[in-house]
């Protein structure tokens, strides 16, 4: 099966085509550089994001603070992280880069608010 995507890694944003078997990468081409090839492979095999959310918070003046996992998480954890992302309540003062929950989920990132409250 090829695959067809677009590298997000540098300006150039070649057009790859993977070539996918047993749902790993046999070949990438159409890349102009490295990044590309370690891009493809990355978002077939173990796909990554950051999950931005927001959280309630009470006795604030926010009803709800945005915020962001610091480093990309697991695709296939995405759903998960949202469900435990809606039962955390913030009740103290925030500042931007401020640590709501470490190691969320064991997945190595931590939670993060990306507002000052």
């Amino acid at each position: 099966m090829v695959k067809k995507l677009t590298c997000i890694q540098c300006p150039k944003s070649c057009s790859l085509a993977v070539d996918i078997e047993n749902c790993r990468v046999a070949h990438v081409s159409g890349n102009l550089c490295p990044k590309g090839d370690e891009y493809a492979r990355a978002e077939v095999e173990n796909p990554l994001r950051i999950l931005t959310a927001t959280v309630l918070a009470q006795g604030l003046s926010l009803k709800m603070v945005p915020v962001r996992t610091d480093k990309p998480i697991p695709k296939a954890k995405i759903r998960e992280a949202a469900a435990e992302i809606r039962k955390i309540r913030v009740t103290q003062a925030l500042n931007v880069g401020d640590i709501i929950v470490a190691d969320f989920l064991g997945l190595g990132a931590n939670l993060i608010a990306t507002r000052k409250t």
